[in-house]
């Protein structure tokens, strides 16, 4: 009669994984085959529509975010039939917002930090439309507060 052990070894032998407690070691092998396994598992138009949403969920949009020491600067490709005349951009601490696009109207981009809104300058050149924000500085004062016991 053979162990639990003996029969997990036989598998894994089967699956061509290794042996044992080298299995352990290296856990490269169960990220690939756990790959592999979704890949086969969700066909091709189910893994773009789930990439689409989870940008959608995280507030990412046609634009490219690039992040300085002191700056964010966020390009962003202008769609077809746009005047710059006729966008408005709309800036907050988490966030930036642009209207007046064709089509649906609006576009949002979360920014990966905090930023000073009034601090922004913004250039339309070549269809493309770059902003430029600062960070917001970190308070590194310390404030002392009483203990109550």
């Amino acid at each position: 009669m053979m162990s639990r052990w003996d029969e997990l070894e036989r598998w894994m032998q089967e699956q061509q994984l290794p042996r044992g407690f080298e299995a352990l070691k290296n856990t490269g092998w169960i990220e690939r085959y756990v790959k592999t396994m979704m890949t086969k598992a969700m066909p091709e138009q189910m893994a773009q529509s789930v990439q689409t949403d989870q940008a959608a969920q995280q507030g990412h949009s046609r634009a490219e975010t690039f992040e300085t020491h002191h700056f964010i600067v966020v390009k962003w490709p202008l769609p077809r039939g746009a005047h710059p005349s006729s966008l408005r951009l709309l800036v907050r601490e988490d966030r930036i917002r642009i209207e007046g696009l064709p089509g649906d109207g609006k576009d949002t981009v979360k920014l990966p930090k905090l930023v000073l809104p009034r601090v922004c300058k913004a250039l339309c050149r070549d269809g493309i439309l770059q902003v430029k924000l600062r960070k917001r500085p970190v308070n590194r004062q310390y404030y002392e507060t009483t203990i109550r016991y």
